[in-house]
């Protein structure tokens, strides 16, 4: 039984939600995605007590789910500036800031063939105060459902193990097997 993007979608955001704050919204229009996920990590070095620290170093990652039928490159582009300008606008450059994550992750039944190349393609990468302030990376990840293909950009290698984690076929190997 094949599934739905729906259906993936909701699979995928179960794997996300044992690490990440999962936002789901209501409206599925053209410039909203059906979901989100934000992941914050705080890391602090103490000498002897609480009250001396050493150092402090904070992560973040935001991801942006989108679902479509047939992924084109203008609407690729469109997903890849909106996602961006999203993830920019949280990120927020201080001492303990030490980097940033945006993300992009596509599930879409179809996928152009230049659309695959701009997957492949994307590189964004920000630097805040020669990266004393931190930089930010961006990350992008597809899914062709009627392929069963998974793609990522170069930074995405991550998100794309989850999708394959998550939807790659699942070969059976027999004990004693080589």
């Amino acid at each position: 039984m094949e599934l739905t993007l729906t259906q993936r979608l909701n699979k995928l955001l179960d794997a996300y939600s044992h690490c990440y704050d999962i936002s789901r919204s209501e409206e599925t229009g053209d410039d909203t995605f059906p979901a989100t996920a934000t992941y914050y990590l705080r890391d602090d070095n103490y000498l002897i007590s609480k009250q001396h620290v050493l150092s402090t170093v904070e992560q973040y990652e935001y991801v942006y789910f989108f679902l479509c039928d047939h992924l084109d490159v203008p609407t690729l582009r469109k997903q890849i500036a909106l996602s961006q300008q999203l993830g920019l606008s949280n990120v927020k450059p201080s001492k303990t800031h030490m980097c940033s994550y945006v993300t992009l992750v596509v599930l879409a039944n179809t996928i152009d063939p230049e659309a695959k190349q701009l997957v492949r393609h994307t590189r964004y990468r920000k630097n805040y105060l020669l990266t004393l302030h931190g930089w930010m990376e961006y990350h992008l990840a597809a899914m062709e459902c009627s392929s069963n293909s998974f793609l990522s950009n170069p930074a995405g290698k991550e998100a794309r193990k989850n999708l394959e984690r998550n939807f790659a076929p699942q070969e059976k190997k027999k004990k004693g097997a080589k």
